[in-house]
């Protein structure tokens, strides 16, 4: 037998732990499932300074101060790597590696995972100079040299953030031109602080005493090879969505983001999607803990409508 409860949300970040804090002091069943620690990406930054209520705090702490808030009104927490999930109407199956269970919502927050150059020195120096977010690790940088890999709009967009902050930002791409959009293009340009390196691929990310030092490149047309010496590395190649599991409920645009109205509702009644997961233009912190806080009085609203019908029809 599939054990039940009224809500299971998948992803145990900031946004799925808001919403099963709101949902269970609502009243309901909750369980929190995700197939690694709880916390998500905050278990991998050093310090977070832009959430309201702490000046400074760190990754895992402010992950542990969440999970004690999550978790004090019953919500229960499980591991498992969800493989698929069934829309049966009234309610849902959630099928993961070990074992399946059965909710009359789901709220989605599995999140999205930044795609990685794949060289040595990244995962070393990963929360050590190594960064996949201008917003969030920028200010740690100020007037120090920093590098930005990539030449999409989201790379040009950081690399301008980032020159507010940095007294110089190196962009290295690994083709002859950029491929974000002309007016980002041309504001980058005009930016005397930002410099770029083209036909360039980043080989290693080196660094001394686990602080990132630089990176040795290769140029792609003539092999010559060189070290950027810089405090920090930006990587901005492309971000992806992590939907694999339940793509097929048809809730998903081309590139795999959930689509979502304001109220976080998928066009699957009784399936929510926050956080990461969904398509938008910030992802920070402070954004999914908001989605999540409507996303845990939605199912509320959702399961007491059902209720209703279900008296109506008896």
């Amino acid at each position: 037998m599939a054990r039940e409860y009224d809500v299971i949300v998948i992803g145990a970040g900031p946004g799925g732990m808001t919403s099963a804090l709101y949902a269970s002091r609502a009243n309901l069943s909750v369980l929190m499932l995700d197939r690694g620690i709880y916390g998500g990406q905050m278990n991998n930054t050093a310090e977070i300074e832009n959430y309201p209520g702490y000046s400074s705090i760190l990754g895992p702490d402010l992950a542990q101060n969440m999970y004690d808030g999550a978790t004090q009104f019953g919500a229960e927490y499980g591991y498992g790597t969800v493989e698929a999930i069934e829309d049966h109407g009234s309610y849902k199956t959630v099928k993961t590696d070990s074992e399946t269970y059965q909710a009359k919502a789901v709220i989605l927050a599995t999140g999205s995972e930044y795609k990685k150059l794949g060289v040595t020195g990244e995962e070393e120096f990963g929360g050590r100079g190594v960064s996949y977010c201008a917003v969030c690790d920028g200010a740690f940088f100020k007037n120090r040299e920093v590098i930005v890999v990539g030449g999409g709009d989201s790379a040009i967009e950081e690399g301008t953030y980032l020159a507010k902050i940095a007294s110089k930002v190196t962009v290295v791409h690994r083709r002859d031109k950029l491929r974000a959009q002309k007016v980002i293009q041309d504001r980058a340009f005009a930016n005397d602080k930002i410099d770029f390196v083209w036909n360039t691929s980043v080989e290693e990310i080196i660094g001394d005493d686990m602080k990132v030092t630089g990176v040795k490149v290769i140029n792609n047309e003539t092999n010559e090879e060189k070290v950027i010496d810089a405090s920090g590395v930006f990587i901005y190649i492309g971000i992806l969505p992590m939907t694999e599991s339940f793509r097929d409920l048809g809730i998903t645009d081309e590139d795999g983001w959930i689509l979502t109205n304001d109220k976080m509702e998928t066009k699957v009644p009784g399936i929510y999607a926050i956080g990461d997961v969904r398509k938008k233009d910030l992802r920070q912190i402070t954004t999914a803990v908001g989605e999540g806080g409507l996303a845990g009085q939605g199912v509320f609203n959702y399961i007491e409508s059902l209720n209703e019908q279900k008296v109506s029809a008896e």
